[in-house]
């Protein structure tokens, strides 16, 4: 009897001794995640897996990398979070996308997962590993970030599945990549010209940067314009989508029209007139013949090199690329002007949703308001410029003081004190930008670019088809692109007349194009009677 009395003791003490060192445990981990209010970070450090695609055009100083630089160090001095990069790649063709894809059949995903590429947003939402987001987001964002996101609450709808999220969109500045004109100002004085505002006064003066000679080398070796059209005829630089929204079309995404639907820019006859006056300017050598195989960067090469007078982008192209031109000729002078008026009085362009890519998260992660801390972060302050940073993420990187050894409090230092440098931390953050509210620059920012793109603000047009990729598209939209690019190409570069658009348009419906409109437009009208 004494014998199973002390068993059961000794048995019911393991269990009491068992029971501890779980509590122990429990606790130990608990306090891993501690987070002390007062001080605002992680009793403990906590680490936030991810992965890094590293543009060739970030820069990095003091022998620093993605993995170890003055961001992440700020992110586990301040916050207590230790941003851990399991892998990292130059992002060079495609490179950081392909990597994930691999990652992704492997299932060694990280907790963090950001990205720009909308095809592999949508592929990493459909693998079913990542986690619905719109609770999690209500419960752990900041006021700052979520008045943010619903300036333009469409920016969910790609990342949205029967009504659920399941990637949290990264936030763009609203117009960024809508296109004004830039000119070369000191061509207009050379050769006595003033700024077009039509298409008419636009073409002579293409005609006068062609051919007569604006740089005053002597020889025949510029161009009016330069376009990019590898990737199609509406792109973020060297765009020429305005030349189509002059004929009320803008190619490559999905138009609203006076009866409510919405229809396929590309196959609109206003496109068709676009890509005809379009073929005109390359035949008279207004535009470069390969422009075709020109990307974005190749195109703007061509102004920055001092070969092309004008390029229709984004406002914020005097910081780059733009300022190149200044190195190889340190008088040329360039300047935004309104995009001028078509032929008959329309002033169209490209505009786009203020979102920038997509985070998700991992259903492995434990612990997802982590990653929350972190961005709110940078909406509280960054974003809207305040406390810390006030005028940028860090000293002696993105800003500095006119006396750079001086150790004042942020508080204690006036704007005039203040000199910005070209290097951006901001792209060391996890969403590539650091946090962005879309009507933030354009209510604070008091640049002429600015101005010239707001004075033509009623001319921007999203794209009015804002959700997933449909049934069709999913089968089809690849072989379509192929189709639309090709003949574009053929016309304006080839033997094609422009008669072969209106080929191009039967071939467009019946290869899965009618079906798509049939999609999309059943999706935009349960988006307008709030069924989406």
């Amino acid at each position: 009897m004494r014998v199973a009395i002390i068993l059961i003791v000794l048995i019911l003490c393991a269990g009491c001794e068992a029971t501890f060192s779980n509590n122990s445990t429990q606790r130990e981990e608990a306090g891993t995640i501690q987070f002390d209010k007062e001080q605002g970070k992680y009793v403990t450090p906590v680490t936030l897996e991810t992965v890094g695609a590293v543009n060739p055009d970030v820069v990095f100083i003091n022998g620093e990398t993605l993995e170890n630089n003055v961001h992440t160090r700020w992110a586990e001095e301040r916050l207590g979070i230790r941003i851990k990069y399991l892998w990292t790649i130059t992002d060079i063709n495609n490179s950081y996308s392909n990597k994930l894809r691999l990652e992704l059949a492997k299932g060694t995903l990280p907790d963090i997962v950001t990205t720009r590429d909308f095809d592999l947003i949508n592929e990493l939402i459909d693998s079913g590993q990542f986690m619905e987001v719109g609770q999690l987001f209500d419960q752990h964002a900041s006021d700052v970030w979520k008045d943010a996101m619903m300036e333009e609450p469409s920016v969910w709808d790609a990342f949205s599945r029967d009504g659920l999220k399941y990637a949290i969109p990264i936030l763009d500045f609203e117009y960024t990549s809508d296109p004004v004109l830039w000119i070369r100002e000191d061509w207009l004085e050379n050769l006595g010209l003033a700024e077009p505002k039509t298409f008419t006064e636009l073409e002579a003066v293409m005609e006068a940067f062609t051919n007569q000679d604006p740089d005053g080398n002597g020889e025949d070796d510029t161009y009016g314009l330069t376009i990019s059209l590898i990737h199609g005829v509406n792109t973020w630089m060297a765009d020429s989508s305005w030349v189509f929204g002059a004929y009320e079309a803008i190619p490559q995404q999905w138009n609203l029209q006076a009866d409510n639907s919405l229809v396929y820019g590309s196959v609109l006859p206003g496109t068709k007139e676009a890509l005809h006056l379009l073929k005109q300017w390359i035949e008279k050598g207004y535009i470069s013949g390969d422009s075709q195989w020109y990307d974005e960067t190749k195109a703007a090469q061509l102004f920055t090199s001092g070969k092309a007078g004008i390029i229709a982008g984004p406002y914020w192209m005097a910081g780059w690329p733009l300022s190149d031109l200044n190195l190889i000729d340190a008088h040329a002078r360039y300047k935004a002007i309104p995009l001028p008026i078509g032929p008959e009085g329309t002033v169209l362009r490209r505009g786009k949703l203020p979102v920038n890519g997509a985070i998700l998260i991992n259903k492995k992660m434990e612990h997802p308001e982590i990653f929350f801390t972190y961005q709110n972060y940078l909406f509280d302050y960054y974003a809207v410029s305040e406390g810390e940073f006030t005028y940028g993420l860090a000293k002696g990187y993105d800003w500095n003081t006119i006396n750079e050894t001086d150790d004042k409090d942020i508080s204690e230092i006036s704007p005039e004190e203040v000199i910005f440098e070209n290097l951006r931390v901001a792209a060391y953050t996890l969403t590539f930008d650091g946090a962005r509210i879309p009507s933030y620059i354009v209510n604070e920012t008091p640049e002429d670019s600015i101005e010239v793109l707001l004075s033509q603000q009623e001319a921007s047009r999203k794209d009015m088809y804002t959700g997933p990729p449909t049934t069709t598209m999913k089968e089809k939209w690849e072989l379509l692109g192929k189709l639309e690019q090709n003949t574009f190409n053929s016309i304006l570069f080839g033997d094609a007349t422009i008669e072969a658009f209106d080929d191009f348009v039967v071939k467009w419906g019946a290869y899965g194009g009618s079906k798509i409109t049939e999609e999309v437009n059943d999706w935009y009208d349960r988006k307008q009677n709030n069924l989406e």
